[in-house]
């Protein structure tokens, strides 16, 4: 019967080529974008959780609603040892994280500010990787500042400029200090440069009055960004008078552009084969009437109708499932290629860092989506398949022995 079948499509050559390079053509458009579309989004949720957010992060829970400079985390003796001891976590810092105001000599910006210990941030974030100018806070003397390059555009200062950070105190003052600009960095992220600046942890509690170890913020990186949500249940059980959120719950938007991307395939794929399905319809309508008389000698000789059905589903699902293999045999070849080389976006790089997008984008796919697409081919030919096959069905054997 599968020889059978194969023979069929290729008794009109020209017909089955044109749906077969449709399929093709399909194919590669679905799995190309679809690869396109998840390379940009995880390549932004890797800079999120690398540079600005991480994977995990415990707050007081009064300060992610108000943001004020006395929601410290209590007693972080207590929490340090629990993070230390687990083996899913694999590093955090500690952070003072506060709002403030910074002047040059030219200009004036909010942002917000970051005391931070230099080291322990390093196993953190990526921020110390894009420093295009300067230095890193580690290797900085008192009262240095790492700032993004957009604000350094914006306070129109260079390297070694001295800018005035002011801020409010835990007594409610307002206190003031100098600042020498020790490092510029760029993480491709314009807005996300142009709100943030980092100092030294030791330089930013003195400034606000904190004691030693007191902190607003402890970002977590754990040892697979798969293991989030598992981290993130454990602390929540056992730090349950403290704030625990994972990336997802801090940035949402993210998380459902993270989300949709897993079936953002499947829904690209069901509209290009739904497509398809009309011109696969058509073709083999086609060939079941250009064979009426043939079939009628198949039933007359005792065919019965099952495997007429079956002769009929068969042809339709060879023919999508040989466009689709060499589809997805070219599509795999090109995003290989492309993971290596890039999609250069630079025409448009200044709208894309706005949103915090690479320029340069590495298609991605998960091996699991060719699975899918096989098993939609399938579904694909059977539904197919339907008005052809009972087409063929309702053809009487003595009549359709007697068509010219």
């Amino acid at each position: 019967m599968l020889s059978l079948c194969w023979k069929n499509i290729w008794r009109n050559k020209t017909r089955s080529l044109v749906i077969i390079f449709a399929i093709v053509f399909g194919v590669i458009g679905g799995v190309g974008f679809s690869a396109f579309y998840n390379g940009m989004i995880y390549q932004r949720l890797d800079a999120a959780i690398g540079n600005e957010v991480s994977n995990i992060q415990i707050h007081n829970p009064h300060f992610l609603e108000n943001k004020e400079i006395n929601d410290t985390i209590a007693n972080m003796a207590s929490i340090l040892p629990i993070l230390q001891n687990n083996k899913q976590i694999k590093a955090f810092s500690y952070r003072i994280k506060t709002f403030s105001m910074v002047n040059s000599a030219n200009s004036s910006n909010g942002l917000l500010l970051l005391g931070i210990d230099a080291e322990k941030e390093k196993k953190v974030t990526g921020i110390y990787q894009y420093v295009k100018q300067g230095h890193y806070l580690d290797s900085c003397k008192k009262n240095s500042i790492l700032i993004g390059q957009k604000l350094a555009e914006k306070l129109k200062i260079k390297l070694r400029s001295k800018v005035v950070v002011t801020l409010q105190s835990s007594s409610g003052n307002i206190a003031s200090a100098a600042f020498k600009v020790a490092g510029i960095y760029n993480t491709g992220n314009t807005s996300f440069d142009e709100r943030m600046a980092y100092v030294k942890y030791d330089d930013l509690a003195e400034i606000v009055g904190f004691n030693p170890g007191m902190a607003h913020e402890i970002a977590i990186t754990v040892t697979d960004n798969k293991l989030t949500d598992t981290v993130t249940d454990k602390l929540k059980t056992k730090l349950a008078g403290y704030s625990v959120k994972s990336w997802k719950e801090i940035m949402p938007e993210l998380g459902l552009m993270t989300d949709s991307g897993q079936y953002m395939l499947l829904i690209y794929m069901t509209i290009i084969f739904l497509a398809l399905s009309f011109g696969i319809i058509n073709t083999m309508l086609m060939a079941v009437l250009d064979r009426i008389r043939e079939i009628g000698m198949l039933m007359a000789i005792g065919m019965n109708k099952l495997r007429v059905f079956i002769m009929i589903t068969l042809e339709t699902i060879l023919l999508m499932f040989t466009g689709s293999f060499i589809g997805l045999i070219l599509s795999y070849i090109l995003v290989e290629i492309l993971k290596k080389t890039g999609i250069d976006l630079t025409a448009f790089a200044s709208g894309m860092a706005d949103m915090g997008f690479s320029a340069i984008v590495y298609p991605f796919i998960e091996p699991n989506a060719y699975i899918q697409i096989v098993v939609l081919v399938i579904i694909t030919g059977i539904l197919s398949s339907i008005i052809p096959a009972r087409k063929a069905l309702r053809l009487n054997p003595s009549e359709a022995i007697r068509t010219q």
